[in-house]
């Protein structure tokens, strides 16, 4: 038996390995200095995160929302959060200005109020001289509105919560409830918190019976959940030092866990798999090692790099919510990869056969290794005999899938955010019924060194006027506030429309480009920018719309780059991109059905707005694609695998997909499963996250992986392989393996050789570049 040199010269001597290979070398020589190393940084990273601590950089919008969030959001500028209180009858036929105890309801109400004058201030209600318009147009609500004090804690709210709470105890007959800003943002903190903790209880378990489906035995089952949990818990505890300057939410922290528990199992298993295949087919350990690092080693490196490069494109959206996203993300996934190639090597050194123990009866026997698939090999079979009708019928079906994502709209969800049955969703849907009215104003942010003077007086008056004049596009009353110190002055403009929706967007157009520009615009000294709900749901698509094509290049291009240096290969990274734009677009149209057009509303427990969150298509593409690429470098490396060792493009193709179904089918059942969790979660975002991209994953490893991708390389044929002479000179890595059946010697036990040498046979190729 010959040796392959690395550098293609016959007899030069021992093959120079590759660096995953070294590291995986050093790995398994120094199997305890790897593993404790491995804890070691995962202690470091989880003590260094407890003791910083989360920092608290807010986010902003972008575009002239943004620029006055920043002003609002200055030292000494205050503009206190809104809270209401509704008093309500249950029964019909009562109205508040003939039972005296609604009567004494409100009254009770505002007393507890104003008796908190450090929490609530500017207390308005029904009682107060003209406050008629408090008082529903059925008679059976009456409304209190007060602002919370400064600072605003957390204290403050729930001692303002605790006094309407003893009202409504003492008026029973009686709806008596609070809600509000405050109210709405700490309800939602507190289901996202819930949330993830179920996230968390659930996954785990889950993830752990699927893989000891897969894998028969308790302690190989355990690898790559311990794995995953250790660079989860690495990851969102690094998470600590870029949030001192950077705005990192909590919603991150749930996505990190998804995306963390997802790709670590996803690489530990395919470097599980391959290892137990190999000792399967009469491999010494010390050598199974070595063929793993060679292919699923460097696999999970091109696999990683790609989903890290994909993530990365979120930086260039401009849009500080995606930062906290693409960090976290980009985090977990590089300790994903660090465990796979450093640790794991060493862990499956140290345990040997001992990983085998602990089978679970009936499922552990015959599970020790991998075979081939036989209802893969006959589905490729029939799809490389008649790979057009194969592929046209899959194109078909992916595009029908994908044609509802054109008619896709994005938009804010507001209190559909939020399930029906939290109380604070609750009141404020019956605020809303009783007092109908427009959304959120709009805030005229308005600053400069003396925003008090008779200049300014007079062109808020003539504001007025063309707000009186705009025919109902902009609305009453209009508000002003001083904050500040005197530099900043707040005017309230209620906009026409429901919040999103085309006519408020043509009211705050009117209002930001006619009717500002020719009062406000003409003072000298004064700067001023809109902000509210409409304005930033308008300037955040806005911004997408902007940047969304230079993220998809960005993507696109790094990745076709990415694909080409390891397969050498121009036809290899187009089909993958192609296939991956597929399935992603299917995808989006079951996300259109489902939550735009109402589907399923029942089964998954929301209600539909019309819309889909406006950061989700963005960031699910980026993250799709990335994932989506795990399962074609690994089935497209095993192809190149079988072909640069003898067998013909068809036979490399029925070969490598059957060969490596039952991984990738694992991995996806795992994916899959783990996304699911998140659609039964209570936050829509979650559950649109969890729904696309679970259906993304399951049409990517079936449809795409068994169908399309053996349909396009038939046709393709040799010229999968072709790479332009005038691109010969790109640098490159293979994901190439031993020949089957080649053993070589076994290496010195200082440190063991992980690029297997190929064997040279009569009749068959081998290392062909």
């Amino acid at each position: 038996m010959l040796p392959r040199p690395r550098n293609g010269s016959p007899g030069s001597g021992r093959a120079r390995r590759s660096l995953v290979g070294r590291v995986a070398g050093w790995s398994a020589a120094h199997r305890k200095s790897a593993v404790l190393g491995w804890l070691l940084l995962v202690i470091g990273a989880v003590t260094a995160g407890q003791l910083l601590g989360m920092g608290n950089v807010q986010s902003y919008d972008p575009g002239g929302a943004g620029r006055a969030e920043r002003v609002l959001n200055q030292p000494g500028v205050h503009t206190p959060p809104s809270e209401n209180v509704l008093v309500q009858e249950r029964s019909a036929g009562q109205v508040f200005a003939g039972d005296p105890r609604m009567r004494a309801a409100v009254g009770d109400v505002v007393a507890v109020l104003r008796a908190l004058p450090a929490d609530a201030r500017h207390v308005a209600s029904p009682l107060d001289p003209g406050g008629q318009g408090r008082v529903s147009t059925d008679g059976r609500s009456a409304l209190i509105s007060f602002d919370i004090a400064p600072p605003d804690s957390p204290q403050q709210l729930a001692a303002l919560q605790r006094a309407v709470a003893g009202v409504q105890a003492r008026f029973r007959g009686l709806l008596v409830a609070e809600a509000g800003d405050a109210s709405l943002a700490a309800a939602a903190n507190g289901v996202v918190g819930q949330d993830f903790r179920r996230a968390e209880v659930t996954s785990v378990p889950i993830t752990l019976g699927l893989l000891l489906v897969v894998f028969g035995a308790l302690i190989a089952a355990g690898i790559p959940l311990l794995l995953a949990g250790s660079a989860v818990a690495s990851a969102i505890s690094l998470l600590a030092i870029p949030s001192r300057w950077l705005p990192v939410s909590s919603t991150t922290s749930s996505v990190v866990l998804l995306v963390g528990m997802a790709v670590g199992v996803d690489y530990s298993l395919f470097y599980l798999r391959r290892e137990r295949e190999e000792r399967a087919a009469g491999r010494p350990p010390g050598e199974a090692l070595r063929v793993v690092a060679a292919t699923s080693g460097r696999a999970i490196v091109v696999s990683g790099l790609t989903v890290m490069i994909s993530l990365a494109g979120l930086f260039l959206s401009g849009i500080s919510v995606f930062t906290g996203l693409a960090i976290g993300t980009i985090t977990v996934v590089g300790m994903a990869v660090l465990g796979s190639v450093t640790v794991l090597p060493g862990l499956l050194a140290w345990l040997g056969r001992f990983a085998d123990r602990g089978r679970v009866p009936f499922i552990g026997r015959g599970r020790t290794a991998a075979s081939r698939s036989r209802l893969w090999a006959a589905l490729v079979r029939r799809v490389v005999a008649r790979p057009m009708i194969w592929g046209a019928a899959a194109v078909i079906a992916l595009l029908a899938l994908a044609a509802p994502a054109t008619g896709i709209r994005t938009g804010n969800a507001g209190l559909h955010q939020l399930p029906a049955s939290v109380p604070v969703v609750q009141t404020l849907t019956r605020i809303e019924r009783a007092f109908p009215g427009g959304p959120a104003p709009a805030e005229v942010v308005v600053t400069g060194r003396n925003v008090d003077t008779p200049q300014v007086a007079v062109a808020v008056t003539a504001l007025r006027a063309r707000i009186a004049a705009s025919g109902g596009v902009l609305g009453e009353p209009v508000t002003e506030t001083l904050t500040g110190g005197g530099r900043v002055l707040v005017v309230s403009v209620p906009l026409a429309g429901g919040g999103t929706d085309p006519v408020s967007v043509r009211a705050l157009g009117f209002l930001r480009g006619t009717a500002l520009p020719a009062t406000l615009g003409r003072v000298p000294g004064i700067s001023y920018a809109v902000a509210g709900t409409t304005a930033a749901s308008h300037d955040f698509s806005a911004a997408l719309r902007a940047r969304a094509p230079l993220v998809f290049a960005f993507v696109l291009g790094l990745a076709f780059l990415l694909l080409l240096l390891s397969f050498r290969s121009v036809a290899i990274p187009l089909i993958a991109i192609g296939l991956n734009l597929l399935s992603a677009g299917a995808a989006y149209g079951l996300l259109k059905l489902i939550f735009q057009d109402g589907h399923l509303q029942g089964l998954l427990g929301f209600t539909s707005y019309g819309g889909i969150i406006p950061y989700l298509p963005l960031f699910m593409f980026v993250l799709l694609f990335g994932l989506s690429m795990d399962y074609h470098v690994f089935i497209l490396s095993r192809i190149r695998e079988l072909r640069d060792h003898g067998a013909t493009t068809e036979d490399a193709i029925t070969a490598g997909i059957a060969g490596s179904a039952g991984v990738v089918t694992s991995a996806a059942m795992i994916m899959v499963a783990v996304f699911s969790i998140f659609a039964t979660l209570s936050v829509i975002d979650f559950k649109m996250f969890g729904v696309g991209m679970a259906a993304a994953v399951l049409i990517d490893a079936t449809i795409v992986r068994g169908i399309l991708l053996p349909a396009a390389m038939t046709m393709l044929g040799e010229r999968n392989w072709y790479l332009p002479r005038w691109l010969a000179w790109l640098p490159g890595f293979r994901l190439e393996a031993a020949a089957p059946g080649a053993v070589s010697a076994p290496p010195p036990a200082s440190e063991p050789e992980l690029d297997p040498p190929v064997s040279v046979t009569a009749g068959r190729r081998t290392g062909k570049r």
